[in-house]
């Protein structure tokens, strides 16, 4: 199947994707819209919004990825598509595109897991992996651990119990006017901050799982911020960031490495667009190599949603037969 080429689309939130992977591993062409921008005066992503914004995006954006790659969708062998998690207005203008044309061009349908895509970003450019590994996935809308067995079993041993990572810096930026996606602007700041300034929380890192909380960081953060405001005292944007950041990651990379520790994996695979976070990921490699583990990471450009990592899955399941029907349908969570 090394000649097999995949299109990939991806609709989940407020990016409209699509791509062409071949053999798994070459990417011929990965197009994406983002609508940052639209939703930056919100403070967040607006569902009816990005809807409409996918409809009136993804045939452009097909067709663009299809000149890019200098094919037809008769040289296309199958379509993979994400049915979910995400925003059911953005999953339904995917899925039933990627129906139209299945059914149109007689392809099969492979339906692909927005996080199961995330996992196998990190398979593009032809990295060796082997199995099993733990991926974590870090986004606006996940903080998972996922023992990866093969390419098609996927065993969750921890996930976000309340707001995920990159959902709570978001929150905060947007409670302190700094503006949306709230991650980079974080991550910009707290370079120039003191890590140590502030102590905030680290939820649930002596629990006896690997599930993650991090509303009551959010909630000890604005707090902070009321308790000073009423105090009358300045605050130091740049180490509040820093220190914020810092327990975020502290979170995540001691409870990752416990549980690569804990099953005797060697291996662990990142994903998600709280990964491109370069402090984040540096503390998290170094962190694994003093006990002897080796960190996995796709480029910057496939961390965040893109349709190369939707289409890299679908290669996989379409090798293993695994196809879906006509009535495959969206889920949100």
């Amino acid at each position: 199947m090394k000649d097999t080429v995949i299109m990939g689309i991806e609709t989940s939130c407020d990016e409209t994707s699509v791509a062409i992977v071949k053999g798994g591993k070459k990417l011929l062409s990965n197009i994406i819209a983002s609508q940052m921008e639209i939703h930056k005066s919100y403070g967040g992503v607006v569902p009816e919004i990005a809807s409409r914004k996918h409809m009136e995006l993804i045939m452009i954006v097909c067709q663009e990825a299809l000149d890019k790659a200098g094919l037809s969708l008769n040289n296309i062998d199958g379509i993979a598509v994400v049915p979910g998690p995400g925003l059911k207005g953005s999953l339904l203008v995917g899925l039933s595109f990627g129906k139209a044309i299945a059914f149109a061009s007689e392809k099969p349908l492979i339906g692909v897991n927005h996080i199961e895509g995330h996992i196998f970003a990190n398979f593009l450019n032809s990295q060796d992996i082997g199995f099993p590994f733990i991926s974590l996935v870090v986004s606006g809308g996940h903080t998972s651990l996922i023992i990866v067995h093969n390419f098609c079993q996927f065993e969750v041993i921890g996930r976000t119990r309340d707001d995920a990572a990159g959902e709570i810096l978001d929150k905060i930026a947007k409670y302190l006017g700094l503006g949306y996606p709230g991650g980079p602007i974080i991550e910009k700041l707290a370079v120039c901050g003191k890590e140590d300034a502030i102590y905030f929380p680290r939820p649930l890192l002596n629990s006896n799982d690997f599930d993650f909380s991090f509303s009551g960081l959010k909630t000890a953060v604005i707090n902070y911020l009321i308790d000073k405001n009423k105090a009358q005292q300045k605050v130091n944007i740049n180490d509040l960031c820093a220190s914020f950041q810092k327990a975020i990651i502290d979170t995540i990379k001691y409870k990752t490495i416990a549980a690569a520790e804990k099953y005797n994996i060697s291996r662990i695979v990142l994903g998600g667009g709280v990964i491109a976070n370069e402090t984040l990921k540096k503390e998290l490699i170094e962190y694994a190599r003093n006990v002897n583990i080796s960190v996995y990471c796709p480029p910057k450009e496939l961390c965040t949603d893109n349709a190369a990592m939707i289409a890299v899955a679908g290669f996989y399941k379409l090798k293993a037969g695994i196809t879906d029907s006509f009535d495959l349908d969206v889920y949100t969570r």
